[in-house]
């Protein structure tokens, strides 16, 4: 089995990386063996467009059993979800493409017809992970934004807009790179802090990088 572990940044998955490096065979710095299985890592960088390239690159050489984006999350309040939470994913939207129209309201490409609702891989506007069998941890609806909200105006207009769960810089190209490609994929992500009025004091992102990394180990070692 082969899969791909992907994250924006390295800081995400460096206990993942240590865990690797001790208990699996090290082909490279991003390439580890155990038995049957391999893992990959790769840090994408911050955001859509670097996450989009660097998958859909990777995609024309590779093919993998699962790809995984793992990764920090702001959650919005009202999801329930507390800091340091693991949650899959499942579905994604983005959030701010399109234009902002005299008034100050947003239009998306799919209502402006620039993007079919429906149209692959879309539906309704809303990218799915068809998969079904990934019930080990609780599900959230995700929107991807190319600015990470922090102020509460425009906090209660995407909401208005969308309804979501949690945030984050690249969840929507990953899907989107991973349902052009055919590619069987999950999305894991952790709560480092709540979508609200911008406050990094209280983030808690040492706490959600160690929530994430639990999980994701006993992912590689249910795999194994």
């Amino acid at each position: 089995m082969k899969i791909l572990i992907t994250s924006a940044t390295p800081f995400e998955l460096a206990p993942l990386r240590q865990y690797l490096n001790d208990q699996f065979w090290p082909h490279s710095e991003t390439s580890f063996q155990q038995d049957a299985l391999e893992v990959m890592l790769l840090t994408t960088g911050v955001g859509m467009a670097l996450t989009a390239f660097n998958l859909g690159g990777l995609f024309t050489k590779h093919r993998f059993d699962l790809a995984i984006n793992a990764g920090i999350a702001g959650a919005y309040p009202a999801s329930g979800f507390a800091k340091g939470d693991v949650v899959n994913v499942t579905t994604e939207r983005f959030a701010d493409l399109g234009v902002e129209e005299a008034d100050g309201s947003f239009t998306d490409v799919h209502e402006l017809g620039l993007v079919g609702a429906n149209a692959s891989p879309f539906s309704n506007g809303t990218l799915l992970n068809p998969a079904t069998g990934h019930d080990f941890l609780p599900k959230a609806k995700g929107l991807t934004v190319n600015k990470v909200h922090g102020y509460q105006p425009s906090i209660d207009a995407i909401l208005r807009k969308y309804p979501a769960d949690v945030e984050s810089m690249e969840g929507a190209a990953f899907f989107l790179a991973c349902l052009m490609a055919g590619q069987p994929f999950l999305q894991i992500r952790s709560i480092s802090n709540y979508v609200e009025t911008r406050n990094r004091e209280s983030w808690e992102i040492p706490k959600a990088i160690s929530s994430l990394n639990s999980v994701l180990v006993e992912v590689v070692g249910s795999l194994g």
